[in-house]
């Protein structure tokens, strides 16, 4: 029989919460995971199972993989929506803050990928969904550590694609633009140092002031998780996905305009937004 088990990744806020309580809802087997599983006992209450899954490390995403393999003979569904984001610039981040950036939000999902393949392709069937996002099409300023794994997610659900569509297996990406989670307030908290010292620290300030009113409550354009979570759910459950979701006006404007204006327009328009000095 094809599983129909979903594993989720990421689940302790935001999207991967919504993800969870809309696939429980909807009838899937929803495997619920977070780095610290005290943080989502309540959904078991909504009816997920939940498990312990660092993606950063190895055993416990065998472990994860296992747990779900065993009681439902392969996953049915991989939910790569583990992450997270830093502000800082090139010359202010450590090569170590690069590295975790990609451990978790790439490396971590390649890896939960090359352990369910297998039961997918024995199957017949599978959906691997990775949560991408705007910035992996246009990168916003001080932002290059968390663009540059959402630009690799691009290329990484293209040629995984290729590889695994004979196998009747689907990759599935999402490109929403600005969510209202917690998301951008752990970027601030990781940022890089920038005090009164740095030549940076006037630009970072100004880049600081346009995040700030980009995500301000009220704002428009920026997504509830639920309507993430409810684009997951329709590609899994879906007989054929889209590849790609573009979510938020802002995700489909942004490229174009990018497309239209060239390097030398976008970075002056940047530049009036983000301005260096004053």
């Amino acid at each position: 029989m094809t599983s129909s088990a979903v594993l989720v990744t990421g689940c302790s806020s935001g999207i991967g919460r919504a993800t969870a309580l809309t696939l429980a809802r909807a009838g899937l087997p929803t495997w619920a995971t977070a780095r610290r599983p005290e943080t989502i006992e309540d959904l078991a209450s909504a009816g997920c199972r939940i498990l312990p899954l660092d993606v950063t490390d190895e055993d416990s995403c065998a472990q994860a993989v296992e747990a779900v393999e065993k009681e439902h003979g392969a996953v049915g569904a991989l939910v790569n929506n583990a992450g997270y984001t830093q502000v800082g610039t090139v010359e202010e981040l450590t090569l170590e803050q690069y590295r975790r950036q990609f451990e978790t939000n790439v490396l971590g999902g390649i890896r939960l990928t090359q352990l369910v393949l297998p039961g997918m392709r024995a199957q017949r069937s599978g959906t691997v969904v990775y949560l991408g996002s705007g910035a992996g099409l246009v990168a916003p300023p001080a932002s290059s550590a968390y663009a540059m794994t959402k630009f690799a997610l691009e290329a990484l659900s293209d040629a995984l694609r290729l590889e695994v569509t004979g196998f009747g297996v689907r990759v599935v990406l999402l490109e929403p633009g600005a969510v209202r989670t917690r998301l951008m307030d752990t970027g601030w908290d990781l940022q890089a140092r920038t005090d009164s010292g740095s030549p940076y620290a006037t630009f970072m300030a100004n880049v600081r002031a346009m995040t700030d009113r980009a995500h301000r409550p009220g704002a428009r354009n920026v997504l509830d998780p639920q309507a993430i979570a409810d684009v997951i759910v329709r590609a899994i459950t879906s007989r054929r996905p889209r590849t790609r979701y573009p979510i938020g006006s802002g995700t489909r404007l942004a490229p174009l305009l990018r497309r239209l204006l060239g390097d030398r327009g976008w970075d002056r328009v940047m530049g009036r937004l983000v301005p260096f000095s004053g």
